[in-house]
């Protein structure tokens, strides 16, 4: 996993992945956000909900812990080892609305992300035990909250942009 100097460094990556990804749906009609293709495991529509899903959960870690209350990662209705049956709440959840409407849903996420990354000092974001969510949501390693931001968002934006790409060269 990439470390990074500083939050802006970790902001950018953030949008530079971000921007790459999200401009791949540009061409994609929205009589197409079902459609399923062999080899691609998730249509558009799915492929936005993921990403919609993940980043909505990190935003919700962090308000609810600053708000005092218990945070249950990765949800309060899904364990780690029930990862399929959030992948499919995330589907049945966010799928539903428009290409643009994710899009939209998406784009306020990040910047949400880059606005919490803001308030965070470097010691919370960048040093381990800073946040009792992180902590709480490995049982063995010991995760930076930097660390769920990119596994939450620069990783994947890079994976599901490849998985996007290849199911508009059959696709369209």
């Amino acid at each position: 996993m990439r470390s990074y100097a500083n939050k802006e460094e970790l902001k950018a990556e953030i949008n530079k992945t971000f921007e790459k990804y999200i401009m791949e749906f540009d061409a994609i009609p929205e009589s197409l956000k079902d459609k399923r293709v062999e080899s691609v495991d998730r249509t558009p529509a799915e492929n936005l909900a993921y990403q919609v899903g993940w980043t909505t959960l990190l935003l919700t870690w962090e308000e609810d812990e600053k708000n005092g209350l218990t945070v249950s990662t990765p949800s309060e209705k899904f364990k780690w080892n029930q990862l399929g049956q959030l992948y499919q709440w995330f589907t049945d959840t966010y799928a539903p609305l428009s290409l643009q409407e994710l899009k939209i849903k998406l784009h306020e996420n990040v910047n949400a992300i880059c606005a919490m990354i803001d308030l965070l000092s470097e010691e919370e974001l960048f040093h381990p035990h800073m946040r009792k969510w992180a902590d709480e949501a490995t049982k063995t390693a010991v995760w930076e909250v930097y660390k769920f931001i990119h596994v939450n968002t620069v990783a994947p934006f890079g994976t599901f942009r490849t998985k996007i790409r290849k199911w508009k060269k059959i696709a369209l």
